[in-house]
C-alpha cells in the first residue's frame, strides 16, 4: 500500500537517490528542505515547522537520513513513526536519550554500531546496509562518451577525500602531554596494521578518556544525552586521524609504482606522484570514474566499524572494478575474488593492483559479477522496500 512520506532533508547526498526510490516504489513523498539552507537551524524552530506541518498534512512517517533527536521528539507525540537510516560514523546525535523513543524506526548500515545502540531501543533499532542507484547509474554509463573516455579513463583511481581536513588530531596533539601523545600515536599505529576489527574504543582506559578531556576539552553533548567522551576519542579523533594516515600512506606507495589519479579536494602536495584531478561531481562524472578506472581503490574510513561504505556500493553498481580495504561484513554481500578484491596489507595491495593490471579478463569478469550481484539484489529500491515492509508489516 502507498504511503505518504515527509522526507526530512539536509543535503546528504544519499538524499536524491532514496526519494527516487520511494517514488518508484509508489510511495507519495514530500519534502521538508529548511536545513539544506539554514545550515543552524534551532531545535525550537523545527519543532514549530514540523508541529505545522504534521498537523496541516496526514503522513504515515517521517524521514531522514541519519538521526535526528528533534525529529524523534515531535513523531512521539504525534504517534507517527520517525525512520531515521543511519548512513554515516560516527553519528553523535545518536547518544541522545531521545534514540529510545518508542515511535523510532532507526536503521544502522553498520553491524557494529548497530550492536552498540540495539539494547537502547530493541524495538525500533535495526540492521540495513546501504546500496546505490542503478537506474541512474545505468543512464550515466550507457551515456559515456568518447570524450568522457579520454578524461575518464585511468589506470587506478581514488575519489574522495584524504581526511587530512576531517582530522581534528592535527589541531589537538599540540595541547597534549608526552605521555598521551605516545599512548594514542601507539594505538593509531596499531590499528592503521589491523583490517577487519577496529579495537580503539575497547581498549581505551577510563583515566586516559579523563586525563585526554582534562587537556582538550569536553565534546558538548547536548543536554539530555550521554556524554560519551570514549566514543569522541575513539572516532572523532583517533580513527579519523587513523583514516588520514592510511589514505596518505596507501596512496603515496601506490604511487610509487603506478599511474594513480585521485579526485579530491584535499591537499596531495605531500603525495607528488598522484596526479591530483580536483573535486569530481557526484552526480555525473563519479559513475563514469568508476566504470572506466581498471581499478578502483576503495579506503573505507576506520570510524566504520564493519560495515561497508557508500563507495563500495557505487563503485560496483557502476560496473566498475574495486580493490577494498578487508571488512568484516563484506562476505556476507559478496564473494572475495570473484566480484570485488580486498587488501589486508600494504604489501597485499601492491601486488593485486599488479596483478590485475596484467590480467585483463579476470579483472573485467569480476566488475562484471560485482554489477549483476548489486544489480539484482543490492539497489536503494531493493532497501526502501524492505524498510517499509519493516516499518509496516503487513498494513
Amino acid at each position: 500500500m502507498s504511503k505518504r512520506i515527509l522526507f526530512y532533508r539536509y543535503d546528504s547526498i544519499c538524499e536524491p537517490d532514496i526519494i527516487a526510490a520511494f517514488k518508484k516504489l509508489g510511495h507519495i513523498v514530500d519534502e521538508e528542505t529548511t536545513e539544506i539552507y539554514k545550515k543552524d537551524f534551532p531545535p525550537a524552530e523545527c519543532v514549530q515547522l514540523m508541529g505545522k506541518r504534521l498537523m496541516d498534512t496526514t503522513y504515515d512517517c517521517v524521514f531522514s537520513i541519519n538521526f535526528f533527536p528533534t525529529l524523534a521528539e515531535v513523531c512521539n507525540i504525534f504517534k507517527i513513526p520517525y525512520v531515521g537510516w543511519i548512513v554515516d560514523s560516527p553519528v553523535l546525535e545518536l547518544y541522545s536519550h531521545a534514540i529510545s523513543k518508542p515511535y523510532n524506526r532507526i536503521f544502522f548500515f553498520d553491524r557494529a554500531l548497530y550492536n552498540e545502540f540495539y539494547p537502547k531501543n530493541p524495538n525500533g533499532i535495526f540492521y540495513m546496509p546501504l546500496a546505490t542507484n542503478m537506474e541512474h547509474n545505468d543512464e550515466i554509463i550507457n551515456g559515456i562518451t568518447e570524450a568522457d573516455r579520454k578524461k575518464f579513463t585511468h589506470d587506478i583511481s581514488f575519489v574522495g577525500s584524504l581526511y587530512k581536513e576531517k582530522s581534528s588530531y592535527n589541531k589537538i596533539e599540540e595541547k597534549l602531554d608526552d605521555y598521551l601523545k605516545g599512548y594514542f600515536e601507539g594505538l593509531i599505529e596499531s590499528q592503521y596494521l589491523i583490517y577487519g576489527y577496529n579495537f580503539i574504543e575497547d581498549v581505551l582506559e577510563d583515566d586516559v578518556v579523563t586525563r585526554f578531556t582534562d587537556e582538550v576539552g569536553k565534546y558538548p553533548f547536548p543536554e539530555l544525552s550521554e556524554d560519551n567522551q570514549k566514543a569522541v576519542l575513539a572516532h572523532l579523533v583517533l580513527n579519523t586521524r587513523v583514516a588520514e594516515l592510511e589514505r596518505y600512506r596507501l596512496l603515496g606507495k601506490v604511487s610509487e609504482h603506478f599511474n594513480v589519479d585521485v579526485y579530491t579536494g584535499s591537499d596531495t602536495s605531500s603525495i607528488p606522484k598522484v596526479k591530483n584531478r580536483g573535486f569530481a561531481k557526484s552526480f555525473d562524472e563519479m559513475p563514469k570514474i568508476f566504470h572506466l578506472s581498471k581499478i578502483n581503490l576503495n579506503m573505507t574510513a576506520k570510524p566504520i566499524r564493519s560495515g561497508l561504505s557508500l563507495r563500495i556500493w557505487d563503485v560496483l553498481g557502476c560496473g566498475g572494478f574495486l580493490i577494498s580495504n578487508y571488512q568484516e561484513e563484506l562476505p556476507e554481500y559478496f564473494k572475495i575474488g570473484e566480484e570485488i578484491e580486498t587488501y589486508s596489507s600494504e604489501q597485499e595491495l601492491i601486488d593485486k593492483i599488479q596483478y590485475y593490471l596484467e590480467h585483463d579478463k579476470e579483472r573485467e569478469a569480476i566488475a562484471r559479477n560485482g554489477y549483476n550481484r548489486v544489480k539484482e539484489m543490492h539497489s536503494y529500491v531493493h532497501r526502501i522496500d524492505e524498510i517499509i515492509n519493516i516499518v509496516f508489516g503487513d498494513e
